[in-house]
C-alpha cells in the first residue's frame, strides 16, 4: 500500500501539478529508437520550461526509462535543445551494456568520483543552469556538485521525469501485463502443493522461483506470505511460522519483466470449514469494496474519490478502524510510484494510461488479515483489469 510522501521544502523551479501539464503522448514513437527519443523529446520541453538549460537525471529507474539503459551508478545529463545531445556518464562496468544506447546519447566513462565527472561534462557542454532532481538527488552529492558548478548554476526540481512517466505508452502497459501472467502462473503452480505444516518462507520461496523459472527477473518486493494472525500485519515479512488448517493465509506477491513491476494480493484457507468466521465475514466486505472502487475508476475521477469509495464500504460495516492504508497506488519501473489512491495525501485526477492497484483490507489483531489486490489500467472511458485470477471465497477454498 502507498506511504506519504515525506514533506520537503518547496523548489526553486517548482513543477506545477501534472493535471496543469498537457497530457503526454500514450503512444510510442515508431522511429526505431522508440519509445526512448520520445522520452526524451518530451522531457526536453520540461527542462525548458523549468527555466534550466540542462537536467542531471541521478535517479536510475528514470536513467532506464529514457534510455533503456537500466544499470546503477550512472547519471543522464539531458539539455533542453534539441541541437544538442544527452550525456550518459558511467564507468567500465557497463561500457560494453552501454553500446546499444549510443544512437541516443554520448557515453562519458568516468576515471574518477562522479561528481568530478559531472563537472568535466557540464564545462565541456557549456551548462548555464543545471537542474537536480531534488527528490532523489542526496544533499551530500548536491553540495559536491555545487562546490564544483557553484550554487547559483544549480536549479532544485521535482517530478520532471514522473509528470512522464505516470502515463505508460503501450510498450509500457505490454511489459506490466506480461509480468502480471508470469506471477498469476506462479502462483497457480503453487497452489496445489500449499498444504499444511509449510512455512511462510517455504511458500514465499516456491513463488518467487516459479517467478524467476518464468522470466521475472526478481521479485517485486519482499514476497508476503502471513500465515493465521501474522495476516493482520499489512506489510509482514515471512517467517518460520507454519500453514495451519482452520486458519486464512494472506499472500502478497509481484513479478518484474523489462524493468515493469505487477503486485496483487489473495487470501485462502484450507477446506470447506477452514476459513474462521470472522476471516469470511472480511473476505465479503473487501472483495465488495474492492469491486466498487474498481468499478468507479475513470478519467477524471479523483484519487481521493476512489479511495471513498472503499472506505466509506468498509466504515459502513464497521470495521472503518482496522483499514488504515490507502486503497492503492501507481505501477511501473517502480512497485510504488504515483498516483496514490489514498486519504492521506492531497488527491490528483486520474488520466488515461495511468496503471494503479486496487487493495483494500481489513486487518483484526490476534484473528488475521484480508486484503484483495488488482491492477487496472486507466482507460479513454474506464478502466481494463490487466490483472486475470479469481478472488471468489470458493476459489479460494484450497
Amino acid at each position: 500500500y502507498p506511504h506519504p510522501s515525506a514533506p520537503g521544502d518547496t523548489p526553486r523551479y517548482h513543477v506545477p501539478p501534472m493535471t496543469d501539464r498537457p497530457r503526454a503522448p500514450r503512444r510510442a514513437s515508431a522511429s526505431s529508437q522508440s519509445p526512448y527519443a520520445a522520452r526524451l523529446g518530451r522531457l526536453r520541453a520540461l527542462v525548458g520550461e523549468s527555466g534550466a538549460s540542462h537536467l542531471l537525471v541521478s535517479n536510475p529507474k528514470d536513467v532506464g526509462y529514457l534510455t533503456g539503459f537500466h544499470g546503477v551508478d550512472s547519471y543522464l545529463i539531458l539539455p533542453a535543445a534539441a541541437s544538442q545531445r544527452p550525456v550518459i556518464i558511467s564507468d567500465f562496468r557497463y561500457q560494453e551494456e552501454l553500446e546499444p544506447v549510443k544512437p541516443l546519447a554520448d557515453v562519458f566513462i568516468r576515471k574518477g568520483p562522479m561528481t568530478d565527472a559531472v563537472a568535466e561534462v557540464a564545462f565541456s557542454i557549456g551548462i548555464s543552469r543545471l537542474a537536480t532532481q531534488a527528490e532523489h538527488l542526496t544533499i551530500d552529492l548536491r553540495a559536491a556538485v555545487a562546490k564544483h558548478l557553484g550554487d547559483n548554476r544549480l536549479a532544485d526540481t521535482t517530478g520532471l521525469v514522473a509528470t512522464l512517466r505516470v502515463i505508460k505508452d503501450d510498450s509500457e502497459v505490454a511489459l506490466i501485463v506480461r509480468a502480471a501472467r508470469v506471477q498469476e502462473a506462479a502462483l497457480k503452480a503453487v497452489l496445489p502443493k500449499l498444504k499444511p505444516g509449510l512455512t511462510e518462507l517455504e511458500v514465499a520461496a516456491r513463488i518467487e522461483f516459479e517467478m524467476k523459472s518464468r522470466g521475472s527477473s526478481e521479485p517485486g518486493f519482499q514476497t508476503i506470505v502471513a500465515a493465521g494472525a501474522t495476516g493482520a500485519l499489512p506489510h509482514y515479512r515471512p517467517q518460520a511460522r507454519t500453514l495451519a488448517k482452520g486458519k486464512s493465509v494472506l499472500i502478497d506477491w509481484g513479478a518484474v519483466c523489462g524493468g515493469y513491476h505487477t503486485d496483487m494480493t489473495r487470501v485462502f484457507a484450507f477446506g470447506k470449514g477452514g476459513w474462521p468466521p470472522k476471516i469470511a465475514e472480511i473476505y465479503r466486505i473487501v472483495l465488495d469494496a474492492q469491486q466498487m472502487a474498481a468499478a468507479a475508476l475513470a478519467p477524471g475521477k479523483g484519487t481521493f474519490a476512489i479511495d471513498k469509495i472503499a472506505r466509506d464500504h468498509i466504515t459502513a460495516t464497521g470495521y472503518g478502524e482496522f483499514y488504515g492504508h490507502g486503497l492503492g497506488h501507481g505501477l511501473g519501473l517502480d512497485g510504488h510510484e504515483d498516483p496514490r489512491l489514498t486519504h492521506m495525501l492531497v488527491p490528483s485526477e486520474l488520466r488515461p494510461g495511468m496503471v494503479v492497484t486496487v487493495e483494500p483490507g481489513i486487518y483484526l489483531p490476534g484473528i488475521g488479515g484480508v486484503r484483495i489486490e488488482d491492477d487496472y489500467l486507466i482507460t479513454d472511458s474506464g478502466a481494463r483489469k490487466l490483472t486475470s485470477m479469481p478472488k471468489d471465497m470458493k476459489w479460494a477454498t484450497l
